[in-house]
């Protein structure tokens, strides 16, 4: 199944279950396609868990939710080692990170030792339980989530770890008509079960196939320009990463390929860019007292960026 072809079946499924958010399911293939991860931030209520399930659903994987608090411990996340009394063996009970999708619900409000658990699991694929290391399943995706209105209760995730994450996706309000509908289909009791579109196998290979899309010099000269730019903006406390650059570039991939293209154009790295780069800077206190966010900043750098042709 081609990329462009595979995007438009996806989101008809999902319509069963999810009212609008298109371009939040976009971006998370986007980054499921790039074996990437995703740090959702919006307020409670905007069906963060339904997308989620849906979208696992609807790709046939395997789902698993973990609401995180400060008293959570790794062991409650990996798994641990028991003593099985009728065999007389120690036996692995393994934890919900053992998914190919895991939603890590209010993921800033477990204890750093916590997070460093499900960080390990993010970056090496793989867990270690007391000193046995455990290879997660593949396709693997952490969707955690972050609500911006609590301020109490909750510990900052380190700059190391937002690094860590693919893509930032800030989900709002329903406008008008997404929400009448909302209302209706509940009024109305109408529940639709999403059914896979895909096997696993055949998902394996559109990740493959996203890695054979071929970038051209220019478009790496002009994500490099991009990162290149946040270093030197003298707004912001410090610059993109290296790994940003490499997060640009496989997430333009995954875009170009939904797209229906084997090769990358600027337009793609447009389209990913601010959702690469939202979490990996920070504005220094003078300008944000001046009410300049984040993403103006990224909107200048892209406009300022002179494009390829």
């Amino acid at each position: 199944m081609e990329g462009k072809k595979f995007m438009g079946r996806l989101k008809e499924e999902i319509r069963k279950a999810v009212v609008g958010k298109e371009d939040v399911i976009e971006l998370l293939t986007i980054a499921l396609l790039s074996e990437g991860h995703v740090l959702i931030e919006g307020i409670p209520g905007v069906a963060k868990t339904t997308i989620a399930k849906a979208f696992a659903n609807a790709i046939g994987l395997s789902f698993s939710r973990i609401q995180l608090t400060p008293d959570l411990l790794p062991a409650d996340i990996i798994g641990v080692f028991y003593y099985d009394q009728k065999t007389g063996d120690w036996k692995i009970k393994k934890g919900p990170i053992f998914a190919n999708i895991v939603l890590a619900d209010e993921i800033n409000r477990a204890q750093p030792k916590t997070q460093s658990a499900l960080l390990e699991a993010m970056q090496e694929g793989q867990v270690t339980i007391e000193g046995q290391t455990f290879v997660l399943p593949k396709p693997f995706l952490v969707i955690a989530t972050m609500n911006p209105l609590e301020h109490e209760g909750v510990y900052t995730l380190p700059e190391a770890q937002l690094d860590r994450f693919l893509l930032k996706i800030e989900i709002g309000y329903p406008d008008k008509n997404e929400e009448m509908l909302l209302l209706k289909r509940k009024s109305l009791g109408e529940f639709y079960e999403v059914n896979p579109i895909i096997n696993h196998e055949g998902l394996m290979k559109l990740i493959q196939d996203v890695k054979k899309v071929k970038a051209s010099d220019a478009v790496l000269e002009y994500i490099y320009a991009i990162i290149s730019r946040t270093r030197s903006d003298e707004r912001l406390l410090f610059g993109a990463s290296p790994r940003a650059g490499e997060h640009m570039l496989y997430a333009a991939k995954a875009a170009a390929f939904l797209d229906g293209r084997d090769y990358i154009i600027p337009d793609d790295v447009k389209k990913v860019a601010p959702h690469v780069l939202s979490h990996r800077m920070i504005l220094k206190a003078e300008y944000e007292l001046e009410g300049i966010k984040i993403s103006d900043v990224i909107k200048d750098i892209l406009e300022e960026t002179e494009v390829p042709v």
